[in-house]
């Protein structure tokens, strides 16, 4: 468990150990933290680079920012940058205009510890809070905001789709009936009166708060724009190592993973049709995935859910010659 600058226990980052193995270490790399959080997989980075190694820490949330901060106060090593991951181009750029390549790139997109017990948040169904659930607090939209304000079918579409849940239209219609709802409270009750029994209710709230939460935060367009920006940005023989939470986030990643090893398919009905030209390979220690193990599990509960996916970016010599399709017989020239 890490310790916050107080030590007060704040954060115990998941997979550790197979992150850092994920990324194969280049000692006098440049690496990118996406996700910062309270920096657990950056601080275990860091420690296995070299003096001349170089870390740059990017988080949205305004406390992981200064956490990162702070951390590139002690450590000459490490820049921190307050931001969207999907800008992390931006965060790469020199003075002369060009970009730096990153010998690796990690995001960790599960909540931190800090973020779900902090009940200002607004995170969590059992913490009263207020509506927030911004990533963000600079972004104008707050969950409350949104929930007293969308029609019944938009709300039923954001917690069918990003929430998975079965009683979606039912849950957007008790919302809409009880509105205004003005805190976490508000919402966790609507959904447990409206859902049919104890057990499920809770399962449910647990959805309904993951949905909105996506939905406010933009969190997998986010997810889209930054594979690509991270996988763009790398530099041959990069790594790209990914932590998800849940199935949405799981399949995402996936395809992302799938479309680059496998190289995107033109349409069947296309006259000319080269071989799929694949950008990346999978890592052999982790496959299609990695889960935790079941110690970890044992000791962090939250980490039950993780799944760790990673890519290397091809070298030149490693990339296919495309095949080039002869000419129909009797074909004009």
């Amino acid at each position: 468990m890490l310790m916050d600058r107080d030590g007060e226990a704040a954060h115990a980052p998941v997979m550790l150990e197979e992150m850092v193995m994920a990324l194969g270490v280049d000692r006098n790399g440049l690496y990118v933290d996406a996700t910062f959080g309270r920096g657990g997989h950056s601080r275990r980075l860091l420690a296995e680079l070299s003096p001349s190694g170089r870390l740059l820490a990017i988080d949205r949330d305004a406390d992981a920012y200064e956490c990162a901060r702070r951390l590139a106060e002690t450590d000459s090593r490490v820049r921190a940058r307050h931001g969207r991951f999907s800008s992390l181009r931006d965060y790469l750029a020199g003075d002369d205009g060009g970009a730096y390549a990153p010998s690796g790139v990690m995001f960790d997109v599960g909540m931190s510890s800090p973020q779900l017990d902090e009940a200002a948040r607004g995170f969590s169904f059992s913490l009263p809070g207020p509506l927030d659930m911004r990533m963000d607090r600079r972004d104008a939209l707050t969950a409350g905001a949104w929930l007293n304000d969308a029609k019944a079918e938009d709300l039923a579409t954001v917690i069918r789709r990003y929430g998975e849940e079965r009683h979606a239209r039912r849950v957007a219609r008790a919302i809409v009936a009880a509105r205004p709802l003005g805190s976490t409270t508000d919402l966790a009750d609507v959904v447990a009166r409206a859902v049919p029994g104890r057990r499920s209710a809770t399962a449910s709230c647990a959805r309904v708060f993951q949905a909105v939460r996506i939905h406010v935060n933009d969190e997998l367009g986010e997810l889209d724009r930054g594979l690509d920006a991270g996988f763009d940005a790398l530099k041959a023989g990069g790594r790209l190592a990914v932590l998800t939470f849940h199935g949405l986030e799981h399949r995402l990643v996936r395809r992302r993973f799938r479309q680059w090893v496998e190289g995107s398919k033109l349409p069947r009905r296309l006259p000319v049709r080269d071989d799929p030209q694949p950008l990346a390979r999978r890592l052999d220690a982790i496959g299609k995935g990695l889960r935790p193990s079941e110690a970890e599990i044992v000791r962090n509960p939250r980490a039950r859910s993780a799944l760790l996916q990673a890519v290397e970016k091809l070298r030149p010599a490693e990339l296919a010659t495309p095949a080039v399709s002869p000419r129909r017989s009797g074909a004009g020239a």
